[in-house]
């Protein structure tokens, strides 16, 4: 079995990626192999980075437009009844959720009462799958530009803060390159909590759609009183919560503007994606086009030096 969210073994697709999944030499039995080399030497579950997993979706996509059936091989495709599509739309209803008190006068007062109702929030800490340490948020209150990421981390859940780790040290990059500074804009998750793993010491794994839902409450809520100009969706799974698709890959939805309750919003890559692929400059290009396009629907001077970052030379 390959889990992508366990702690155990992080394959590393280096020399095995081109030949396991880019089509080179025998990519099945290669792959088979290398599993059973892993069993066998006790490891039962890989962790894979976003690059990796993004490459399987791929190879799944392509195995299922590339299969061929015959006519005796093609079922009809049964049609729903209006009452199985109401019963599947009520088992996959949001679970209802406590309504926030926002109080205070500005925008400051109004996120720190929304920062004290986190710290207990029964919901999320009722699911029992999500540590107890709750990270809030980070920046400015009135911030034209809102960064959302998916969940604290190790670094984030030790030091109270988001994005404060390796990949919190690349976001600031990110934003320092844009003309930005750590202060000036708002950053969040969608998910307030660590989510939990068996023996966990530094690994962490995405939240599920459920943890996220449990959470979801006061992204909104910041989102209304912060009333960012655009926001910046870092990852897939902060994209899954704010807009509500399910296993679309970022490559998918990057490169064109979405809306999050009337609030232009863009998605890009997270952060430590980079820092998987830290010597990509494609890769890095991708990130910095997306922030391109932020900067210029928010009117910033763009220098020809910024255009070029990671440009084809």
């Amino acid at each position: 079995m390959v889990r992508s969210d366990t702690r155990t073994h992080e394959l590393e697709l280096g020399p095995h990626r081109s030949s396991c999944f880019l089509g080179t030499v025998a990519p099945v039995d290669s792959l088979i192999e290398y599993l059973q080399q892993l069993v066998r030497s006790g490891e039962h579950y890989i962790r894979l980075d976003e690059e990796a997993k993004e490459i399987l979706r791929e190879r799944i996509r392509e195995g299922k437009r590339t299969v061929k059936t015959t006519p005796r091989e093609i079922r009809p495709t049964p049609v729903p009844s209006a009452a199985s599509l109401q019963s599947s739309k009520s088992t996959q209803k949001e679970v209802p959720l406590p309504q926030l008190k926002i109080e205070g006068g500005n925008a400051s007062e109004k996120l720190s009462s929304l920062r004290k109702q986190a710290e207990i929030w029964d919901p999320a800490l009722s699911l029992a799958s999500l540590r107890d340490t709750m990270v809030f948020a980070a920046g400015n209150p009135e911030a034209d530009l809102m960064l959302v990421g998916e969940a604290p981390g190790y670094e984030e859940e030790r030091r109270g803060q988001p994005f404060v780790g390796k990949a919190g040290q690349k976001l600031d990059q990110i934003l320092k390159a844009m003309g930005f500074s750590r202060e000036s804009v708002y950053i969040s998750n969608i998910c307030k909590f660590r989510p939990a793993l068996k023996n966990q010491t530094t690994n962490n794994r995405k939240p599920t759609p459920l943890e996220m839902q449990a959470c979801l409450p006061f992204i909104r809520a910041e989102i209304k009183i912060v009333g960012p100009k655009c926001i910046v969706a870092l990852g897939g799974t902060a994209a899954e919560g704010l807009l509500n698709y399910e296993n679309q890959p970022v490559g998918r939805m990057r490169e064109q503007w979405h809306e999050f309750e009337g609030i232009p919003l863009r998605v890009t890559y997270h952060p430590s994606y980079l820092l998987h692929n830290d010597s990509a400059v494609t890769e890095k290009r991708k990130v910095w086009e997306d922030m391109l396009s932020v900067m210029e629907f928010l009117e910033m001077p763009i220098s020809q030096k910024q255009r070029a970052f990671f440009a084809e030379k």
